[in-house]
């Protein structure tokens, strides 16, 4: 027995890393002193060293089971895009800039096809957000993941001058909070919605609903790191799993020293257009039947008048809004004139205020 019979294809593998290297060189810049191919990536940070104390700030996240509606739909791009955003994002809301990515494929047979459409995406979410895709790893794990099934993980490394980190320090009472826009669940909730949306093909708009649903993860890096040269950003959040309720009170100074923040979130209901996939969503977790436009009908009604189905779709789903950012009111007309004008739809969905009450001391947030 060779290792191919083994389960082990090393010419896939060669095939693999070939089309990698082809995605890979589009995201390179003179910073980067190696390709793939080498045992590790070299990044030099000689672009950098006019910052007072530069700090490295790094981030490593999965895209979950979303990959399972990818195997279904037979498209493997987007979930690349999706390993991307979700690590960048991240270390974004830091105030870092992206500098290098590194990605993680795990399967149970290699196929350089697919293998070669999901690095693909990942070297267009790189491109996207200005960092180099630097190496990564294929794992051909026969016998431990089943034929077909692949899993990814990325890692993100930025950089910031410390002065200019962004920790929610600067956060004070009176803030205001814009949401910008998701392009849908992005990669959060999947698990749920796999059980309440089992026909992929149902028809969503006129297309397939697996199809929306993987709706790659939305890039914010670079409309964010261009408005840090316009106005001051006091605080960042990236909605992920947990949604609202988890999320937003992360952008808030965490002092070692107290048990929670003095500062708390007052989020403005219904202020910002919710994309309809949530209102399917919501049908499902209503009514494990509801199905086409009646669907999205009804769960549009649950959302507005079933507290305790929103307080579930707002503590798992970023319900349109993918990221939170808190700045002065002086500021607040200059950034929505920014971000809408950079394709990026941002409402002002909310404030800061003191915290008070046991319910906000213990959650951070509170709609109005």
């Amino acid at each position: 027995m060779d290792y191919k019979q083994a389960g082990v294809d090393i010419e896939e593998g060669s095939r693999a890393v070939g089309k990698y290297r082809e995605h890979s060189a589009k995201t390179l810049n003179l910073s980067v002193l190696n390709r793939i191919g080498s045992f590790a990536g070299m990044y030099t940070l000689k672009d950098y060293l006019t910052m007072e104390e530069p700090v490295l700030v790094s981030g490593t996240d999965g895209v979950g089971t979303k990959l399972e509606i990818a195997f279904k739909m037979n498209k493997f791009d987007t979930v690349g895009i999706d390993c991307v955003a979700m690590c960048v994002n991240d270390v974004m809301c830091h105030g870092a800039k992206p500098l290098f990515f590194l990605d993680y494929i795990a399967c149970g047979k290699l196929d350089a096809d697919v293998a070669g459409e999901i690095v693909k995406g990942v070297a267009a979410g790189c491109r996207e957000t200005g960092c180099a895709l630097l190496g990564g790893e294929t794992a051909e794990m026969p016998g431990f993941y089943d034929a077909g099934k692949y899993d990814i993980a990325g890692f993100s490394v930025g950089i910031v001058d410390r002065k200019k980190i962004i920790n929610g320090s600067k956060i004070c009472e009176g803030d205001i909070l814009l949401g910008l826009a998701s392009s849908g669940p992005h990669s959060n909730g999947y698990s749920l919605i796999r059980k309440v949306i089992p026909d992929l093909n149902e028809d969503f708009g006129g297309m397939p609903i697996g199809m929306t649903l993987l709706e790659p993860t939305r890039l914010y890096a670079k409309p964010l790191l261009n408005l840090m040269e316009i106005i001051s950003i006091h605080g960042m959040a990236h909605i992920t799993g947990g949604g609202f309720y988890e999320n937003i009170p992360r952008m808030f100074h965490n002092d070692p020293l107290q048990s929670a923040s003095s500062m708390s979130a007052v989020i403005n209901e219904w202020s910002w257009t919710i994309p309809p996939i949530f209102a399917r969503i919501a049908a499902g977790c209503y009514s494990a039947g509801s199905s086409g436009p009646m669907a999205q009908k009804l769960g549009a009604t649950l959302i507005k008048n079933d507290n305790a189905l929103k307080n579930q779709m707002f503590s798992t789903f970023n319900m349109g809004i993918g990221f939170v950012i808190a700045i002065a009111p002086d500021d607040v007309k200059h950034a929505l004139g920014y971000l809408n004008g950079m394709g990026f739809p941002a409402w002002e969905i909310g404030f800061v205020e003191t915290a008070s009450g046991t319910h906000a001391e213990k959650t951070g947030l509170r709609f109005v």
